[in-house]
């Protein structure tokens, strides 16, 4: 005769138990910090002072502050310099190592070797290889260039930090990349070479708009990341900054202005709640132009 099998009751709150550990963890790591920033930035609060409530005088003087505007003017062009090529580079890699041939192991395992890496050990190479006296300048000067002020020109230190941004994500995206094409049929590039298209045609007619949703979302990815970047240009840069501050991203501002015993924490709270809007619609438009071009 079988035993006959006792059903358990399952209690209400049980999944609650589950995911209780969980909950805590971003409620005290992501919802509280963002709650406090919030309400942070409607007061005067200084890093050892508790402050009081000022409505939107942090955001008001936002708008007459010279260094949010070249904070701001800085995380476009880092955008606009790092997006396009962190969202075609990658796919180009990715093509590259694509097919298994013997050894192509070796070579994705050195691209993504970057990605990997301390954000603070590459900075610190780049900046041995950009210093004026640096490996790059030393062969330049060899070859009777000259040296450059990668590190210490306004621009030029905005494009190696761009250049380092783009290096270190190469290997991340391409991953993303390999995947999608993974799931790209072979009859299609068949077809298309049948009918004579070669290889540039291909790409442009099969491979793009096979992995589509894919660029939109390194796009996004990127744009994001672009616009937060603090590391590189912080390491490049130094904690003083270049030349009057020119060099600052709206991060980085946040950083100088809400750090330090005097730091102005609520001002910085304002800044960091600009950041994030700018964020959330950076994501909007790029969904919102992926749409459209659905339809």
């Amino acid at each position: 005769m079988a035993t006959p099998v006792r059903i358990r009751r399952q209690l209400p709150f049980s999944p609650w138990l589950f995911a209780a550990p969980g909950l805590l963890v971003t409620g005290a790591f992501v919802l509280y910090p963002f709650v406090s920033t919030l309400v942070n930035s409607f007061t005067d609060r200084r890093t050892l002072l508790p402050g009081h409530f000022v409505d939107l005088a942090n955001f008001r003087e936002l708008l007459h502050d010279d260094m949010f505007w070249t904070g701001l003017r800085n995380s476009t062009l880092y955008i606009l310099g790092v997006v396009p090529a962190l969202v075609i580079l990658p796919l180009l890699l990715a093509l590259l190592v694509q097919k298994n041939i013997p050894g192509i192991t070796f070579f994705r395992s050195a691209f993504y070797t970057p990605v990997v890496a301390s954000i603070v050990v590459v900075g610190l190479i780049w900046v041995w290889l950009l210093d004026e006296r640096g490996l790059v300048n030393s062969l330049l000067e060899t070859v009777g260039i000259g040296r450059v002020g990668f590190l210490s020109d306004q621009w030029l230190l905005l494009l190696s930090a761009m250049a380092v941004t783009v290096w270190k994500g190469l290997g991340y995206y391409m991953i993303i990349y390999l995947a999608a094409l993974a799931n790209v049929p072979r009859e299609l590039h068949e077809a298309a070479a049948v009918d004579g298209a070669g290889p540039v045609r291909r790409f442009l007619s099969v491979t793009v708009p096979a992995v589509r949703s894919t660029m939109v979302l390194v796009a996004a990815l990127s744009s994001v990341a672009a616009f937060k970047v603090f590391s590189e240009v912080y390491l490049m840069a130094g904690p003083s900054g270049g030349p009057a501050g020119e060099d600052t991203t709206l991060v980085m501002l946040v950083q100088r202005t809400g750090t330090g015993l005097t730091g102005r924490v609520g001002y910085a709270s304002a800044l960091s709640v600009v950041v994030f809007v700018v964020t959330v619609a950076l994501m909007l438009l790029v969904l919102r132009a992926d749409r459209r071009d659905e339809s």
